[in-house]
């Protein structure tokens, strides 16, 4: 009898044992899974066992992928994605939504990281499933991060790297001068037949004279803006803000005194977007995903005005007006230089779709690129608010786009109104915004 009860408690702890393995199997394995569904997890095929490295990788294959072929159909650009009659319009149009919602543009990069600290901007990532990042951050530097306050760039430091800025400006000013100093010597030594050396020691010189010019206008840039009191205790503040962002930048931390490391922030910052403008650009990448199988490439996001100014020097399109559309945060570009005509009428008709529903602003621009601009709530500034912009919106000239297309009228403001010519010259603000309605939508489009 003994020997039974032994038996039977011996099997009563194996199968307690078992059903203490089972549970905490099903237990623990069903908070795993939970938590991976509420951080994003288990997403289309288990996207989260990737990183966003071979996303990236595996994605860019499918970008750069010839097509052969397949999908080879004549190019069809709606009049949605052409310009107005006023070419003005398409700009004026951004601005006067900046100016009815109020939305702040970013400066430069520090604006940009207090915009990201306010939850104003949000990240984007540089691959999923549906989209990757495409050139987002190419130009940007490894310089040190500078204010950019009166179209001028301003560095900012700490005491320390102030005192080593100086030191540096005073080594390369005594340098320069020595530089021309020498060249003049030689200048001076040579004979008055020999021409052709006299001409390329000028140049030297010359370009050595500009040289010293421009370390000459850092230092007094500098002299003023460390100056004072208040404002070097300002920059030396905004030093310390963004060294802490740093520190603990979405999951990574950067070290400022390394130009790699500045670069990399930089990059990281440019990655952002407002929220509105994202769910717009997942909507139109996850269209397009659905019907090709490839990611959608997305080449540029928000640009602070400093970062645009840059641009503008090898890129036509990167505008300099007062609020560049993509330093608000709502643009970005999608390229389209490796897309087959098939794939291009198809993401051409899906942004026409929400252009006509009052979701978006956007151009089919001849550098390979779509700008998208997202509006707030889905709704178009009135014709009287951007009338109103279009001075704004010509302070630089236009870069080149596709063809014009006339605004469409509104349904509320087409009765009774006649047609006006396309070349017509408005006399005020109010009748051209009624001469530059758009026609019917063209009969090219699918």
């Amino acid at each position: 009898m003994g020997q039974r009860t032994k038996h039977f408690t011996i099997t009563v702890l194996v199968l307690l044992l078992i059903g203490s393995a089972l549970w905490a199997t099903f237990h623990y394995g069903g908070l795993r899974w939970r938590r991976l569904n509420q951080t994003g997890g288990y997403l289309s095929n288990l996207t989260a066992s990737r990183s966003e490295t071979e996303l990236w990788n595996e994605g860019i294959e499918k970008v750069k992928a010839d097509r052969g072929t397949v999908g080879q159909v004549p190019i069809e650009v709606p009049s949605e994605l052409k310009h107005y009659s006023d070419t003005h319009w398409f700009l004026a149009t951004q601005v006067a939504e900046v100016k009815e919602r109020g939305i702040h543009n970013a400066q430069d990069f520090l604006d940009l990281a207090a915009m990201i600290q306010r939850g104003d901007l949000v990240a984007v990532a540089a691959a999923t499933e549906n989209y990757l990042l495409l050139g987002v951050g190419a130009k940007a530097d490894d310089d040190a991060f500078t204010r950019y306050e009166d179209d001028h760039s301003i560095g900012i430091y700490n005491e320390a790297q102030l005192r080593d800025e100086y030191a540096r400006l005073a080594a390369s000013l005594a340098q320069t001068q020595s530089d021309i100093a020498g060249l003049q010597s030689q200048l001076r030594a040579l004979k008055k037949g020999e021409r052709k050396k006299q001409t390329e020691l000028q140049k030297q010189i010359t370009a050595r004279q500009q040289d010293l010019k421009s370390t000459e206008d850092q230092k007094s840039l500098l002299d003023q803006s460390y100056g004072q009191p208040q404002t070097r205790q300002k920059l030396f503040d905004d030093y310390e803000s963004l060294q802490k962002l740093a520190q603990n930048f979405r999951g990574r931390s950067y070290n400022l005194d390394n130009p790699s490391d500045r670069q990399a922030l930089k990059i990281n910052l440019l990655s952002s977007l407002r929220p509105v403008g994202l769910k717009i650009l997942e909507e139109i990448a996850s269209s397009y995903h659905q019907k090709f199988d490839r990611p959608l490439p997305v080449s540029s996001l928000v640009r602070p005005e400093e970062y645009q100014h840059y641009l503008h020097k090898v890129n036509r399109n990167a505008v300099i007006i007062d609020t560049p559309p993509h330093s608000t945060g709502l643009a970005f570009d999608i390229d389209y230089r490796y897309m087959s005509g098939e794939e291009q009428n198809f993401l051409m008709n899906e942004l026409a779709r929400l252009k006509d529903e009052g979701r978006i602003e956007v151009i089919r621009e001849r550098n390979a690129n779509y700008h998208v601009f997202a509006f707030i709530d889905g709704r178009r500034p009135s014709d009287d608010l951007i009338a109103a912009s279009i001075d704004e919106a010509q302070a630089s000239p236009p870069a080149p786009q596709e063809a014009h297309h006339s605004r469409k009228k509104s349904a509320a403001k087409s009765k009774g109104r006649s047609a006006k010519s396309k070349g017509e010259s408005a006399k005020s603000k109010g009748q051209r915004a009624k001469s530059k309605r758009q026609q019917p939508r063209s009969k090219h489009r699918r």
